[in-house]
């Protein structure tokens, strides 16, 4: 472990909330910032009322859902309708490097805490605002979660079978690939600042961010006109392509035969079964032009075995395939363990529970989140104390006058 993280000694005023702003602010707090989490008791962060709950018992600070967004940082409460906490607010604004929201905008500006607000007490303040749309335009106002915007995206256009209506991802899509690129930018506003002394006023579009992920599509619709809709699990360039069902219930195995010589490989798999031999599906042409029929075959041939036979023996031919894992056998697999992907973090309430680590090593550096996430308010006398360097009238009179909620 070397001496100094990558990020140590940067400080984040975090008044985001949900998912991007967090996600965003996590991964520069697991590497080193310093990381302060700020909450109101109403309303609460939505993820800390959404579960899954520690033994299925309800309660804000009983979520791993929000506990995974938030390692590695403090945590406080500030009622910033309160003018009190306001004040609060503004020493962290001074405090910090970085300011990060995720509001409808305008709502900061409504608070006090508006970028004009954060320059005038800051002057080298970058601050971040991430929001479905942008802070400009005709759709600026419209508010909402990962899944709306994912849907106005085209997401959900694509996502799913084409009898069917759309499906989506599964999850607020634009919520889990926003971050990566919030978090580039921001380093590369820190790099600026450290060569210019300015700082910025960073206007990130989930949308936008999340557009990247249809280039391909968004570029056949520029050169040819054609719009690409729902095809379940298949691919225009491959095929068999898709999830087929293995012995046990509801127990799948993903196959993706890219070429010729993987489908000669599937057939040894299989035990060269006569339908396979059919020349009609010897070339990639007429496997596309005859899914139904090699998927009906095939998907007999999985259902005999488990998942995991079904996938070491296509391995055993070279053929690309995958079981299908819930959440629990991600825990139990053999690959994450080796790679120490899953960290156990003692939290205040919920005890010792895993959490989620980074998707990928670099060498001499473990990189994994720090500490478990805060309860909620669990840091408030520390960073009023440590951080801001409050004196104990000043902490006594804001609690006093209800700055830190409820």
């Amino acid at each position: 472990m070397p001496d100094t993280l990558p990020f140590e000694g940067l400080k984040i005023a975090d008044f985001s909330w949900v998912g991007v702003g967090p996600i965003t602010t996590k991964y520069l707090a697991d590497h080193g910032a310093t990381v302060v989490r700020v909450e109101t008791t109403s309303p609460l962060d939505i993820l800390r009322v959404a579960g899954p709950f520690k033994d299925s018992v309800p309660g804000p600070n009983r979520s791993q859902f929000f506990a995974d967004y938030n390692t590695s940082k403090y945590g406080i409460t500030l009622d910033l309708k309160n003018a009190a906490a306001v004040e609060v607010a503004h020493r962290l604004i001074a405090w910090a490097d970085v300011l990060a929201e995720s509001f409808t905008p305008g709502t900061v500006d409504s608070l006090g805490i508006g970028y004009e607000t954060a320059r005038a007490i800051n002057p080298s303040i970058i601050m971040a605002s991430t929001c479905l749309m942008g802070q400009t335009g005709p759709a600026a106002s419209f508010a909402g979660f990962g899944f709306h915007a994912g849907s106005i995206a085209g997401y959900y256009e694509i996502t799913g079978w084409p009898d069917l209506p759309p499906d989506g991802p599964w999850t607020a899509y634009t919520d889990t690939v926003s971050p990566r690129f919030l978090a580039a930018i921001l380093m590369a506003a820190l790099d600026h600042r450290r060569r210019t002394g300015e700082g910025q006023h960073i206007d990130a579009a989930q949308l936008e961010m999340s557009l990247h992920f249809l280039a391909p599509q968004l570029i056949d619709y520029n050169v040819s006109g054609r719009s690409i809709t729902r095809n379940g699990n298949r691919s225009e360039f491959m095929a068999p392509h898709g999830a087929f069902p293995c012995q046990g219930e509801d127990q799948w195995c993903a196959v993706a035969v890219e070429n010729d010589q993987q489908w000669a490989g599937l057939q040894r798999a299989m035990g060269e079964p006569d339908w396979a031999k059919d020349q009609r599906f010897a070339h990639v042409e007429g496997r596309l032009a005859n899914q139904d029929e090699i998927e009906s075959k095939l998907g007999e041939w999985t259902k005999s075995m488990p998942p995991k036979a079904v996938m070491e023996a296509l391995h055993g031919q070279g053929v690309p395939a995958g079981i299908v894992q819930r959440s629990s056998d991600l825990q139990q697999d053999p690959q994450l363990a080796h790679r120490g992907f899953f960290r156990d973090l003692d939290h205040q309430e919920m005890g010792t529970v895993p959490y989620a680590g980074h998707q990928f090593r670099i060498s001499g550096y473990d990189s994994a989140p720090r500490s478990a996430a805060p309860v909620l308010g669990q840091h408030n006398d520390e960073v009023l104390r440590d951080i801001l360097e409050m004196t104990e009238e000043e902490i006594t009179e804001a609690i006093i006058a209800g700055a830190l909620g409820g």
